[in-house]
This record gives C-alpha cells, sequence and structure tokens, in this order.
C-alpha cells in the first residue's frame, strides 16, 4: 500500500553495475519514492551513494533488511535471490528479480510490460526480469507476431562484455591497452570467470556466453529459447539462438530472423507495425545508411530495430536488426517499469 509520499524500495546488488542503473533510472524516471535502502554484500556494505543529492550508505542485506519494504529490485546474483527473495515476501515486499533464479519457475511471471503486462495479475509476490538479450527481442517480436503471427525464430547476439559484469569490462580495458602496446594479453575472466579456460575478448569473438549445455548450446543461448517461448505464451514456437560476446562496452545487438504466418507481406508491413509499437524505435533507411548501432542505443531506454528486410529466398522469411542498452532496457529499465505497471494497476 501507498503511503502519501510514495513508496519504500530496496535495491538489492546497488553497487554492481546494474544496481547502479537501477538507481539511476529512479531517479531520472521520477518513481514515487518514500524511502529508498540500498542493500548488498557484507563486501561492499558502508559504501556511500549519491542519490538525489543524498549521500546513502549500503547495508548487508539481511532478511531482516526488508522490513517495511514495499517493492524489492534484486541484481545481486542467482543465490544471493534465491536465499532472500521469499524472505523479502515473507516481510511484505514484492520482488522484482534480474537474475535467472526464478525465471523459469511456473508460478512465477515473466515480464516485458510491453508484450506481457497481464501476466504481472498472478505474481505470488516474485516477478523474474528476463534475460537482457531475450528481452529487446521480444519486444521487437511480439507486435509483429499480434499482427502477423510468427513461426519461427533465429537469432546470433553480438553481445557487449557489460552484461558480464564491472570486472569483464575492466579486463576488455587492459587487454586493448596490451594489445595496442604489443603486450601479450593476459585473460582470466571471459568468456566465464568459472569455466576452466579464458580467452582474450579485446579484437576478438567469444561463441560462448556462460557455460555449455550437454545439448551443445550455452546456458545464455538456452536462456533465450526457453524464455522467450514463456514470455510470448508460445510454447511451440521453433526458436534457435547463437549467443557471442563481442569487444564493445554496451548495448547489445542482433540478427533476427524471422518466418512469419501471412503470405505476401513486405518490409513495409513490418515497418508499419514496429513504427506504432510501445518501446520501439524504427531506424531504418538504407539510402541515407541509417540503422541502430551499440554506441547510439546505449543510455536509451527503447529497443532500437532496422535492417528490415524480406528474405530473398522464403516467402514467409524476414530478417531485423535489433539493438538495445543491455543494462537499461535489458535490465534497470524493465525492472522499473515493472514496478510501475504494479502500481499502475494496483498489484502491489
Amino acid at each position: 500500500m501507498q503511503n502519501q509520499q510514495g513508496y519504500h524500495v530496496a535495491v538489492v546488488g546497488a553497487t554492481g553495475a546494474v544496481g547502479q542503473k537501477m538507481l539511476e533510472t529512479l531517479e531520472k524516471k521520477a518513481f514515487p519514492l518514500a524511502s529508498l535502502t540500498l542493500l548488498s554484500s557484507s563486501r561492499s556494505a558502508g559504501k556511500k551513494i549519491a542519490f538525489k543529492g543524498e549521500e546513502l550508505t549500503v547495508k548487508e542485506a539481511t532478511p531482516e533488511s526488508f522490513e517495511g519494504v514495499q517493492i524489492a529490485l534484486f541484481s545481486a546474483g542467482g543465490s544471493v535471490s534465491k536465499s532472500l527473495a521469499r524472505e523479502a515476501v515473507n516481510r511484505g515486499a514484492v520482488v522484482i528479480d534480474n537474475t535467472s533464479a526464478f525465471r523459469m519457475d511456473e508460478e512465477v511471471p515473466l515480464v516485458v510490460p510491453e508484450v506481457n503486462e497481464e501476466d504481472l495479475s498472478s505474481h505470488k509476490g516474485i516477478i523474474a526480469n528476463p534475460n537482457c538479450s531475450t528481452i529487446q527481442m521480444v519486444a521487437a517480436l511480439q507486435p509483429i507476431k499480434k499482427s502477423h503471427g510468427i513461426t519461427r525464430v533465429i537469432v546470433s547476439t553480438y553481445q557487449a562484455v557489460s552484461g558480464a559484469g564491472t570486472s569483464a569490462a575492466e579486463e576488455l580495458r587492459e587487454q586493448s591497452k596490451a594489445f595496442l602496446n604489443g603486450e601479450e594479453l593476459e585473460a582470466e575472466i571471459m568468456p566465464v570467470k568459472g569455466d576452466k579456460k579464458h580467452f582474450p575478448i579485446a579484437f576478438n569473438a567469444l561463441p560462448q556466453i556462460d557455460t555449455f549445455e550437454e545439448n551443445g548450446y550455452t546456458f545464455e543461448e538456452m536462456k533465450m529459447i526457453n524464455e522467450t517461448k514463456k514470455i510470448m505464451h508460445a510454447p511451440n514456437l521453433p526458436v534457435a539462438a547463437t549467443c557471442v560476446r563481442l569487444p564493445f562496452f554496451t548495448s547489445h545487438a542482433e540478427s533476427v530472423y524471422i518466418e512469419v504466418e501471412k503470405e505476401g507481406l513486405q518490409a513495409a508491413d513490418i515497418h508499419e507495425v514496429l513504427r506504432n509499437a510501445d518501446g520501439i524505435t524504427l531506424e531504418d533507411d538504407p539510402s541515407e545508411q541509417e540503422y541502430p548501432t551499440p554506441l547510439s542505443a546505449a543510455g536509451k531506454s527503447d529497443v532500437f530495430v532496422g535492417r528490415v528486410r524480406k528474405d530473398p529466398d522464403h516467402p514467409k522469411g524476414f530478417h531485423l536488426w535489433v539493438v538495445s542498452d543491455n543494462l537499461l532496457k535489458g535490465a534497470a529499465w524493465n525492472s522499473v517499469q515493472i514496478a510501475e505497471s504494479l502500481i499502475k494497476n494496483n498489484l502491489l
């Protein structure tokens, strides 16, 4: 329930890359806050973070931290979410979780507000924020599915290192300096810090994001496959993904191939749908070399789409280029949007 000033919000993982973006988004979007609690691991507790001209102290996240909290934004890793999310719910908070901990739980809605806002009405205290690469793709595909139907999706991603955390971004900086100075490149983090081998990301492309599953796909690829089906309520939709990490810092880009149900469609028909879709900005004029890029999308909350073209060999096939800031729409902004939707629809 709202008090006169607003809502008591907690941000778990406040010192991390996504946590910082959550705070920036809460401030920029003028979210109705009565109070704000910043939480982290014991290692980061005690740090000071500026918010709306005030200096707030980060506290260690414990079950008792959530007393009086109404909305808890989690982005501190799956293990933290698994140990503390239900503790927060038991104390009256609604949890919006940015990890993979609950995404495929049948009782937890997995939500992109422009796509399936109605699923929020079934929440039982926890709402999952999808994977960053999934969010931007389904945001672009849902209006096409609604208007023309979609029967197949094949996606290849070009993902920024910030998706692997601040330490991965720092490794890219150090490797880039070393490469330009003719020095040997040291790799300790990419593609996966906990995996057996590590490879340089600077001036490179790594076709592995997260660990490999038994079927040969990575966990990131399976997240895109399974989450897309859940969010779009299309359990039988064929989806395949190849996820690649590239040496830039912000925004993920995706080459998406789809097959639609309707016959006789042209690129202009897809343009028309996307031009009128919520949260989508169409940038597509080949004659002027107009298309989105990771740099042009950085710092913006929309999903950008360009390079829409009909497949030359398949009568129902189309190709799209989809770009979005992975820390904003792919994480922080989508989480805050969910919170706004909960407030708007009286679902707290």
